[in-house]
């Protein structure tokens, strides 16, 4: 009889997953996808009338070869019309060597934390050294695990907090002091914010693009990571002249991600982008050249993350005995 198949619940990741293990791991599989040892990802979109759907597949080899497919439903209306989470959705992972279901679990943590570890790491490589202040636009979910994940990478001493609810800036400002020893402080002006960092992370829905090269400070380092889907956009195409352009994945950011409005417009060409992620980590291309150079990284998610924070998640639960024991097989 096959071995039963492990169901984890989103209490059970919280308790399971961390984040500096998840940027340990999401930089080794950006590593390996630069050195050009990990297997293509894949992705699938599909438009619903007020959000849409998404799977993102990947293998990847680390203590055992695994394959993970999510599944999510991201809809922006939710919170205000449904009370429900804006992005929900399932991950089963299996072992890649002879596909035996290993588990399931909730995905909203998994992503949530997947995306602001592949965010560090980018601010690792691709930040300056000195960084100090970082400004956060967007004040959900993916924002309080990106201020907790940039921490982890940088010394940061100030932060600003810009959403356009402005309580729930506010009450994000007051939650992030709580958390954290650096001053946080909630703002009106998210221009002003944003020229003012040496870090801008941008973690919303918006399909209008609000930062522009106005906006940026020389040497300032950018994670764009709301835009998912090609009509979402946070950068204006004028950014993208003159920047240092990194993607997660090329054919994945020339298609929904904010690269492919400035691509579309003729701003910039593909050739143009200095490099993947995986090849500055890998150290196959270079990242960040001067202190003076404005760096865009362009965060469309990949599979390789869900997979590798996953299978964290996996092999912490098998040690624990977390989870609901499910037989699929007789």
């Amino acid at each position: 009889m096959a071995e039963p198949m492990r169901f984890l619940t989103r209490f059970d990741l919280e308790n399971l997953l961390d984040i500096p293990s998840c940027i340990a791991a999401v930089e080794d599989a950006f590593r390996q996808r630069g050195q050009g040892r990990s297997a293509p990802s894949g992705v699938l979109g599909i438009h619903a009338s007020s959000g849409g759907f998404h799977v993102k597949a990947a293998i990847l080899e680390l203590s055992r070869p695994y394959f993970a497919a999510k599944i999510n439903a991201n809809f922006p209306l939710n919170p205000s019309t449904h009370s429900l989470p804006t992005i929900q959705g399932m991950l089963v992972l299996f072992d890649a060597a002879n596909g035996r279901v290993l588990a399931a679990m909730d995905s909203i943590t998994i992503t949530t934390l997947r995306t602001a570890a592949a965010s560090a790491v980018a601010a690792r490589y691709l930040s300056r050294a000195d960084a100090k202040t970082a400004a956060f636009i967007g004040c959900g979910a993916q924002a309080r695990a990106h201020v907790a994940a940039i921490a982890a990478v940088r010394d940061l001493e100030l932060v600003l907090v810009f959403d356009i609810d402005k309580k729930k800036a506010e009450d994000f400002a007051g939650e992030m002091r709580m958390l954290h020893a650096f001053e946080v402080s909630a703002t009106d002006d998210f221009h002003r914010a944003a020229a003012a960092s040496d870090i801008v992370v941008t973690t919303t829905s918006s399909t209008k693009a609000f930062i522009g090269a106005s906006d940026i400070s020389p040497g300032a380092f950018i994670a764009a990571v709301g835009a998912d889907n090609e009509h979402k956009q946070e950068l204006e195409i004028g950014l993208f002249e003159g920047s240092v352009v990194v993607v997660d994945d090329l054919d994945q950011c020339a298609t929904i991600g904010d690269l492919h409005h400035a691509l579309e417009a003729g701003v910039v060409t593909r050739s143009d982008v200095r490099a993947t992620l995986g090849e500055v980590v890998a150290g196959v291309k270079p990242g960040r050249l001067s202190d003076s150079e404005v760096v865009i990284f362009d965060s469309t998610g990949v599979a390789i993350e869900d997979v590798a924070a996953a299978a964290i998640a996996y092999e912490r639960a098998l040690v624990a005995g977390s989870g609901l024991l499910i037989q699929l097989n007789d």
